[in-house]
């Protein structure tokens, strides 16, 4: 991976770029080609004990209050968080489209970021219809994100837009929580539904080259800012990374009134309790390896990140499982 202190290459990174949107044309997925959606393995069945939360990777899962509750209870609970993971999923691509058709509309004619911008947001479309369609099997009339996030969604992209590094800062808040949390549910052999596991492996894949993507922008972009912009950035890094992964990661209070969670259970597990917290962190481990290789990890953002609890070891390489979590566990 490139490091901060060396300038962005125009010919690496336009290479880099090739080969991102060369996989978009040649390793692609359709919801409704690559999912047998009415085979008899992908019916949704309510007393599928499948259905039941990761005591692992999940902070409500790993909560002893919903360890304790009966079998049917746990699944009715693992049904609806599954449903709305799926749909505030979709509504961030819906974010993510949105600012990324503005930066898309700003680059020049023979742009290699414009080709890929493309690919990434026909891909993000794709990822929309094959959520939406496995909330609508499921049944639960799951509302997605926080009101407070709903509320201010439409005009998140758009002002995105204006500022890109922000922009692909808050892309990487949103997709590396889910793309951390689906690879962690695989890795432990999580017993899973079939359409959502099948939903779990197109999205990894894909999400794959998504995540790539904002890695080299904001490498290419802030590799090129000078001290003072750098640190501002530094401190808008963690910011934005603990916001929006709350605002993600975080179910509505409609889950707690529809399956009967005590608040004090909600707020313990979302993000109270050491293992929640332990989780939250680690999402985290492959941006703060991003953030040390941009020079961003100053004493001043250290504390930052620190006071926000989603500090601790960076990744030494993309992907890696947060090996701590899985010991507490």
């Amino acid at each position: 991976m490139v490091q901060s202190k060396q300038k962005v290459g125009a010919g690496e990174y336009a290479e880099q770029l090739s080969t991102l949107s060369e996989g978009s044309v040649t390793r692609r997925f359709d919801p409704y080609l690559d999912i047998d959606w009415d085979s008899p393995e992908f019916a949704i069945d309510p007393a599928d004990p499948r259905w039941k939360l990761s005591e692992t990777s999940d902070p409500l899962g790993a909560h002893p209050w919903y360890q304790s509750q009966p079998l049917e209870k746990q699944l009715e609970i693992g049904m609806w968080r599954q449903a709305n993971v799926c749909k505030v999923g979709l509504a961030f691509e819906s974010i993510l489209i949105r600012g990324m058709m503005h930066v898309a509309m700003t680059m020049p004619n023979g742009s290699k970021e414009f080709r890929y911008c493309l690919h990434e947001m026909a891909e993000e479309c794709n990822h929309i219809q094959m959520f939406q369609e496995l909330v609508n099997r499921i049944g639960v009339d799951a509302p997605g994100m926080r009101f407070s996030l709903r509320l201010v969604a439409p005009w998140l992209g758009v002002l995105g837009g204006l500022v890109p590094t922000v922009l692909f800062i808050g892309i990487l808040a949103g997709e590396e929580p889910i793309d951390h949390t689906q690879k962690s549910l695989i890795r432990e052999g999580a017993n899973i539904p079939t359409a959502v596991l099948r939903t779990m492996q197109i999205h990894i894949a894909e999400e794959a080259r998504h995540i790539s993507f904002a890695h080299m922008y904001l490498q290419k972009r802030i590799s090129r800012q000078g001290p003072i912009a750098r640190g501002a950035t530094s401190i808008v890094f963690p910011i934005v990374m603990r916001w929006l992964a709350d605002e993600i990661m975080t179910p509505p209070r409609r889950l707690a009134k529809e399956t009967g969670i005590p608040r004090k259970v909600m707020r313990e597990a979302f993000w109270k309790n050491p293992r929640s917290k332990q989780i939250r962190r680690g999402f985290f481990g492959d941006v703060r390896m991003l953030a040390e290789e941009l020079d961003l990890m100053n004493p001043v953002a250290k504390a930052v990140w620190r006071a926000f609890g989603i500090d601790g070891e960076a990744s030494r390489y993309r992907g890696e499982p947060d090996r701590r979590v899985h010991a507490a566990a």
